[in-house]
């Protein structure tokens, strides 16, 4: 039907008319009066000038109407105020023209209405075109219009959409950002990093991760953020990473939240536009929208649960899930090639729990990858306990390729325990090893519940009896096991804006990791948790870390604390201060310490045979690289270990000197009588004699005179600014010194493995782990013993056949040098520098103490 304006008026009639327009358009609603004509029925009829009368009359008809519109609107609830959508003759008003007035809205006034009206236009011209599809599968097709939309005119469908809009008060705009398609390239190797930016308001919505080297980048991130206004679009804007410079801009485009369908997901392709380059394709964003109203009600808890202000009974309502599982994906094997140029892979694996997963990094060119990566995922009581892993190839230019897959039951899994898994790929196509651990349980009245523990002595009994020391064929893993406490915490630092943290504690013994649930909004957590661990190597050093929970589950560190288990003191319940993550100093806050209690009941003859065998291997553990200060730092420890034996040369060379007479005439003495009645049992009886020397010493001091190393204090202040100043280094020169860095890394691990090695055999003699010492003076003895009975010619025939039958008669066992496993159990000055323990308590609190007892 077409439409026609009004013809001309008289001056008169018009000017009043313009005149009143503005504020008879204030006054106006969305339900127009039953009794006032649609004016396109008056506009097609009406091409005649009317008497004075009739236009008087009509006009003061259409005020009242407007007037009773107005008186309707206030009536009408907050939220659902309507709008009257422009009609066919209001461009030529002077209200139309405005640039909207302090008392309009952005939503309500004509300029935003004529530019929604255009974004109305090209969202649903997008809408209706077909998503392209790259995975082979049909595309989807948004769906049309409602058919009562279609069959109004597109004025009254906006009044009416905007209607449904203004009876919400609040809306959850849930966005699937899929892929770019065709992006432009901004680096000279003709490739971009591009990431998004979702904006509205000017506020910052969600920031993409970079992908990089890529021109058809696929983000596959699914996020949801708060809409209040939908009147207001929502900005795309793509840039590309640049590595220290300003990053580029790529393009931008809007997503008109008005052309919408409530609670509808719809596919959009929405191209990117740069103003100052107009005709210039940039690429297209594929996504995915949902827009969900809700209510008031709804609005206020979605407040409540995102802002950090609630107390903790509040906090603890939000939290609704059950556990922590941690994986460590640590390898697979036996993988198929997908590239048969290479016979290689490169593989990667998804992780999927309930509506939680988790994507690992890609191992390229391998059939055994080793990812060595820790995550954690959370389980809900109300969802299926299963853990899907698949494992897939990375293929920069197709589709992925699908390796394998394999599912893990975790309710048949026992909690509070780590636990060791090979599980085999569907099809016979390989295997993969990780580990799994449930603990951080919220309920009340569970096994790791310290509140409701009663300890058993029939249960201790029987652990003691387990791990008796005439027990070595016990089908028992481990050689002990161990106990652990956790009560309470305090004086840790404040990591939250509010003056409070998140607490919750970590135990790692090797590759056994337990924690307890979170105590929120509190410095002085009281977790009472108790764990248990079976020990499988007695010179293990216990790892106790206290983090903060932030938002997404993140973490933040608050103190950690190492303890050997040789150096527990078992029942002993006592406090233990927290330290940084150097583990030199005290962590921040109010002298943070923990309160705990251990036992540990092990075997030592087991303990003696694990000892003098391979060290199991940690796999999460941190990579060393280069840093200057550590460079210096093992420079410093080598120089240390040779010049402790140049001052043992420095006394031979006195004895040859005959600077004291004495000591030189005896030392000749010693001397000849040494290579006159030499046999080989003597050169274990040499050590046994520096090892009496020092058992000594440690017997008459109490161990008082172990010497603990001194730590340097200006490397470490060094250590920030150097940090701070490497990353101001252009890029160009990072590359340059990429060369280097590799060659000093290796120097720098290797000085601090002979620094380590040299320190361990000073720290054996010296009784630092006396366990250790009385071993090895063990081993000496029965060293000699055998020497003095056994000819040196029978021993090394028997070691030249063991060696050359043990890759045939032993073909699995692992070659090992029975002295470097025991010197690795042996802890050097840095290890012992991490297990130093600081005082809980401030001097000042100290003193109190000792007036008190005074007192």
């Amino acid at each position: 039907m077409s439409t026609k304006k009004h013809s001309p008026q008289p001056k008169r009639s018009e000017a009043l008319s313009s005149r009143l327009s503005k504020s008879a358009s204030e006054l106006s609603c969305a339900n127009p009066a039953p009794n006032t004509p649609p004016p396109r029925a008056r506009s097609a009829h009406h091409h005649t000038p009317l008497s004075v009368v009739h236009r008087t009359q009509h006009f003061f008809t259409n005020l009242k109407s407007r007037w009773q519109r107005s008186r309707s609107r206030e009536r009408c609830p907050a939220g659902a105020v309507l709008t009257l959508p422009p009609g066919p003759d209001s461009s030529g008003t002077e209200y139309a023209g405005d640039q909207s007035s302090e008392h309009s809205t952005p939503a309500n006034s004509p300029r935003h209405r004529g530019r929604r009206e255009k974004d109305l236009s090209v969202s649903r011209q997008l809408s209706t075109e077909p998503v392209p599809s790259t995975s082979g599968t049909p595309a989807h097709h948004a769906r049309p219009p409602p058919a009562e939309l279609l069959q109004l005119e597109p004025d009254e469908g906006q009044r009416l959409r905007e209607q449904q809009l203004r009876q919400y008060a609040f809306f959850q705009l849930r966005i699937h950002l899929k892929r770019g398609q065709n992006l432009i390239a901004m680096d000279k190797n003709g490739t971009s990093d591009p990431y998004v930016k979702f904006k509205a308001g000017g506020r910052l919505l969600h920031k993409s991760r970079i992908v990089y080297r890529d021109l058809n980048p696929v983000w596959d991130e699914c996020f949801t953020v708060p809409i209040e206004d939908p009147f207001q679009a929502v900005q795309l804007k793509v840039f590309d990473y640049d590595w220290g410079l300003q990053d580029d801009f790529m393009g931008s485009c809007h997503l008109d939240l008005t052309a919408l369908e409530l609670g509808r997901t719809q596919d959009l392709v929405l191209c990117l536009r740069d103003p100052s380059k107009p005709n210039q394709d940039l690429g297209e964003i594929v996504l995915n929208v949902t827009l969900w109203p809700k209510s008031q009600e709804d609005k206020e808890q979605y407040l409540l649960k995102n802002t950090r202000l609630s107390d903790v009974n509040k906090r603890l309502k939000a939290q609704i899930w059950s556990s922590v599982v941690t994986i460590v994906l640590v390898e697979a094997k036996n993988l198929p090639a997908m590239d048969l140029d290479t016979r290689s892979s490169d593989p990667y694996c998804k992780f999927r729990l309930g509506n939680e997963k988790y994507k690992s990094k890609v191992v390229w060119k391998s059939l055994h990858p080793s990812w060595l990566e820790q995550f954690d995922l959370h389980l809900y009581d109300d969802q299926e306990q299963v853990l899907e892993v698949t494992v897939w190839d990375k293929d920069k230019q197709t589709k992925d390729d699908f390796l394998g897959k394999c599912a893990i039951d975790l309710s048949q899994l026992e909690r509070e325990k780590t636990h060791s898994i090979w599980k085999e790929l569907e099809d016979g196509n390989g295997q993969i090893f990780l580990l799994l651990t449930i603990s951080g349980t919220t309920q009340s009245e569970t096994i790791t519940d310290l509140s409701s523990y009663r300890e058993n002595p029939r249960d201790r009994e029987i652990i003691e009896r387990r791990y008796a020391w005439y027990r070595l064929n016990e089908n028992s893993s481990g050689v002990g096991w161990l106990c652990v406490k956790v009560y309470s915490a305090k004086g840790l630092a404040a990591a939250d804006l509010g003056g409070k943290s998140d607490p919750f504690c970590v135990l790692e013994l090797g590759n056994a990791r337990l924690q307890t649930h979170t105590e929120y909004k509190t410095l002085t957590p009281n977790w009472m948790k108790i764990f248990t661990f079976t020990v499988k190597d007695i010179s293990s050093i216990l790892e106790i870390t206290v983090y903060d929970e932030d938002h997404d589950h993140k973490v933040e560190f608050l103190g950690k604390l190492a303890i050997p288990l040789l150096n527990i003191r078992n029942g002993e319940k006592r406090w233990y201060a927290l330290k940084d993550k150097k583990m030199r100093a005290r962590a921040k806050g109010n002298y943070p310490q923990i309160l705990l209690e251990m036992s540990v009941i092990w075997n030592p003859l087991k303990g003696a045979i694990r000892v003098v065998n391979p060290k199991e291997p940690k796999y999460m553990h941190q990579e060393a690289k280069f840093k200057r200060q550590v460079f210096i730092r093992n420079v410093m420890r080598l120089k240390a270990i040779i010049m402790w034996f140049i001052e043992v040369g420095k006394i031979l060379q006195d004895c040859f000197e005959w600077e004291s007479k004495i000591r030189s005439f005896l030392g000749l003495l010693v001397w000849l009588a040494f290579c006159y009645y030499y046999q080989m049992w003597m050169m274990p009886f040499l050590l046994l004699m520096f090892f009496g020397r020092n058992w000594l010493i440690y017997r008459l001091t109490g161990g008082n005179q172990l010497l603990v190393p001194v730590d340097d204090e200006d490397l470490l202040a060094e250590e920030d600014d150097d940090e701070e100043a490497d990353k101001e280094e252009k890029k160009s020169l990072k590359e340059r010194l990429q060369a280097i860095q590799e060659v000093t890394q290796t120097v720098q691990n290797a000085i601090g493995y002979v620094a380590s090695l040299g320190e361990a055999v000073k720290n054996l003699m010296n009784f630092t782990v006396p366990y250790l010492s009385y071993l090895a003076i063990i081993m000496l003895f029965g060293a000699m013993l055998v020497l003095y009975v056994i000819p040196l010619r029978y021993l090394l025939m028997a070691w030249g056949i063991n060696k050359f039958t043990r890759k045939i008669l032993r073909p699995h066992t692992i070659p090992n040098n029975e002295v470097l496993d025991l010197l690795s159990r042996v802890p050097d000055d840095e290890t012992l520098l991490d297990c130093r323990e600081l005082k809980p308590h401030a001097p000042s609190e100290r003193r109190d103490a000792r007036k008190k007892k005074a007192s």
